[in-house]
């Protein structure tokens, strides 16, 4: 066997390694150290080579943008946990709700503005789904159009910023966070027009699938039930603008006068402020954000210790030369490159989370996108 055969075999060692189902994490580190004493025993690199690994983690570990994801997380976690959700769709819900695909759109919207505040999928699936499902049932909503509804209005918080999706990829691709937000903006306003226009068309080919709510099911009406909308937005709009603007992350801003460290942390403090005046600030609910904190700062420390042990061992038998010259030589250029990367990671996401591509992929992928002379935040933005 040569180093140059042994680099695929790692490659397809990985894929059926995470098709496993243990977690991947630890997976990964098992296989990188694996195939680095094969690789020192067949004389490919010295010893002192996989002795370079503990700085390399340590190195990677010291970075202080890091600290940016237990902050966003936890405001995340607490603005999930404090009633903003329950209270925001039962509002929006009641001002939409008569239109056809009125829940529909309140949906959306409300998909779009958590999505922006708390920067985390699962739970507000959950929260959205929890509410919003049992009163689309109710009124004879389409199961298929409602639960896809939700899904896909928890996936623009992978997009909107203070995304911590973003905050990774421009770690991991080497670029600024502010300008990785600057060019998620746009994007993200799409996807939700694009499924504010799947719902209107659907309105109007199939109205009986999305039907009004009537108006006698409201609780609120006027003043009194715009003041309630008004009340969940305009908070959470001054402390996204102000997180966001900190940073540099807001279209026309060009200077940043926080890290995403310092803007993360103010986005913390604004967090137990926005759940202290929806009265919902107690001492479970700060308990149980914290944990949740700590489990998927956890996940990612590990993941990326992980990614990291292997990736060493597959860039010192030119594992990274070899997918670049793979990729490099695919017909169509920049466009060809682009749709296989594209289709290659929507197949990965059937079975990996999003950290997981992240930390193991991107790095092998951004050295080539910059060789084809893709730029680097338009790239990460697609992806």
């Amino acid at each position: 066997m040569s180093m140059e055969s042994f680099a695929p075999l790692m490659f397809l060692g990985l894929i059926l390694i995470m098709l496993i189902g243990f977690p991947v994490a630890f997976s990964l580190s098992a296989l990188g150290l694996l195939c680095g004493f094969i690789a020192i025993q067949m004389g490919w690199f010295p010893v002192n080579f996989m002795a370079n690994l503990p700085l390399n983690v340590f190195g990677i570990l010291s970075n202080d943008l890091l600290l940016a994801i237990p902050f966003f997380t936890l405001m995340g976690a607490i603005l999930e946990k404090c009633g903003l959700a329950e209270d925001m769709l039962d509002s929006m819900g009641q001002l939409f709700g008569p239109m056809r695909g009125g829940l529909g759109y309140s949906v959306i919207i409300v998909g779009f503005i958590l999505g922006a505040i708390t920067g985390t999928v699962a739970g507000q699936v959950i929260a959205m789904a929890m509410i919003s499902l049992p009163v689309m049932m109710r009124y004879g909503y389409n199961m298929r159009y409602a639960t896809g509804v939700l899904a896909a209005s928890g996936t623009i918080t992978q997009l909107v910023p203070p995304s911590l999706v973003l905050v990774v990829m421009a770690d991991q691709l080497g670029r600024s966070v502010g300008d990785m937000y600057k060019g998620a903006w746009g994007p993200s306003i799409l996807q939700v027009l694009l499924f504010a226009l799947y719902t209107f068309l659907l309105s109007r080919i199939k109205p009986e699938h999305v039907p009004g709510v009537p108006k006698s099911a409201r609780t609120l009406n006027g003043w009194a039930l715009w003041g309630k909308c008004l009340r969940g937005i305009i908070p959470s709009a001054i402390l996204i603008f102000a997180v966001l603007g900190s940073m540099g992350g807001l279209p026309g801003i060009k200077t940043a006068i926080a890290t995403p460290t310092e803007a993360g942390a103010m986005g913390a403090v604004g967090a137990f402020i926005l759940a202290a005046i929806h009265k919902r600030l107690t001492w479970e609910l700060v308990k149980d954000a914290m944990t949740n904190t700590m489990r998927i700062t956890a996940m990612v420390v590990f993941i990326l210790i992980g990614s990291r042990v292997f990736s060493l061992v597959f860039q010192g038998v030119d594992g990274g030369k070899w997918i670049e010259h793979m990729l490099s030589d695919l017909p169509g250029g920049q466009i060809g490159f682009l749709i296989a990367v594209n289709i290659f990671i929507f197949i990965l996401a059937f079975f990996l989370d999003f950290f997981e591509i992240a930390f193991i992929i991107l790095p092998l992928l951004g050295p080539v996108a910059d060789k084809l002379g893709i730029d680097l935040i338009w790239f990460g933005v697609l992806l």
